[in-house]
């Protein structure tokens, strides 16, 4: 069990662990156990959207957790179909509804969906729901730095936090650097890849052998020395274990070049492009 998480300060002063537990496809009453066994490993960063359709499993399990409520970080995010104002404020209520929470820690506008057009509003929803006090902090998923200029301008509200796909295949290096430039944390999901062949590339495989450490936690100690924070996912406790326990050892500035420059022009997952990819 891993009590010694690092914390992430956001730009409104919140606290965030630095590495969360990822809830996409955990359903009904296996869902519920996975997570607890999660949050008795150590994760208090519980991760989930409302497209994932299990916010109410998130709920449940932690109601039946031992920790308390509020030393959990509960997230969930906004669909793209439910971006207009009115519509948005309706589904944060209702995610609340569906996960029988008083407030979310964390919510993400999902996906920028940039042909419909409503990301603004969006997040112009997110504001409002924050200030009733639905939210505690407010960010966006898959945003690039023309969708945020654009919020930051019409608003006046920065995303504490952009979720992105990240990855030793695709490291986003600007898109980092730009998150970093106006104090938004980079978020990762799919942090050790999706399908890909992160998890027997030779590169990162001698250098998990000589810290005598699994590829898992080289590629996951490789995000938060990034500055990045990944949310992985583990059905098993041995592998929630082995995700979480990365803070014991550091890897080399040499090491950390190594993994960076497996990048590629085309290491996205599933080509989810946020300039043309929608989802709603």
């Amino acid at each position: 069990m891993c009590n010694t998480i690092p914390e992430i300060t956001l730009n409104d002063g919140l606290k965030i662990p630095s590495i969360g537990f990822g809830t996409y496809t955990l359903k009904g009453q296996r869902g519920i156990e996975v997570i607890k066994d999660a949050v008795k490993t150590g994760y208090r960063l519980l991760d989930s959207a409302f497209n994932y359709e299990n916010e109410g499993t998130l709920g449940r399990a932690v109601k039946e957790c031992s920790i308390a409520r509020n030393q959990l970080f509960i997230c969930s995010k906004l669909p793209g179909r439910h971006h207009a104002y009115k519509e948005a404020l309706e589904t944060i209520e209702e995610s609340l509804y569906r996960a029988d929470l008083d407030y979310y820690d964390m919510y993400l506008i999902h996906w920028p969906n940039p042909r419909v057009n409503q990301y603004v509003e969006a997040w112009q929803a997110l504001i409002e729901a924050k200030k009733r006090g639905y939210i505690r902090s407010i960010g966006v998923c898959n945003f690039l730095p023309e969708h945020i200029d654009r919020l930051i301008k019409e608003t006046g509200v920065c995303p504490s936090i952009n979720q992105v796909e990240l990855h030793p295949y695709f490291n986003q290096k600007e898109q980092r650097e730009y998150n970093a430039k106006h104090h938004i944390v980079t978020q990762s999901w799919s942090p050790l890849g999706r399908g890909n062949a992160l998890l027997t590339d030779a590169v990162i495989t001698k250098i998990a052998t000589a810290h005598q450490k699994s590829i898992s936690q080289i590629i996951l100690r490789w995000h938060t020395q990034l500055g990045a924070l990944p949310i992985p996912k583990a059905s098993s406790i041995k592998h929630q274990q082995e995700n979480i326990n990365i803070f014991d050892f550091k890897l080399s500035s040499a090491e950390m070049e190594q993994i960076s420059s497996l990048t590629r022009p085309d290491g996205r997952s599933f080509n989810q492009d946020p300039a043309v990819y929608e989802e709603f």
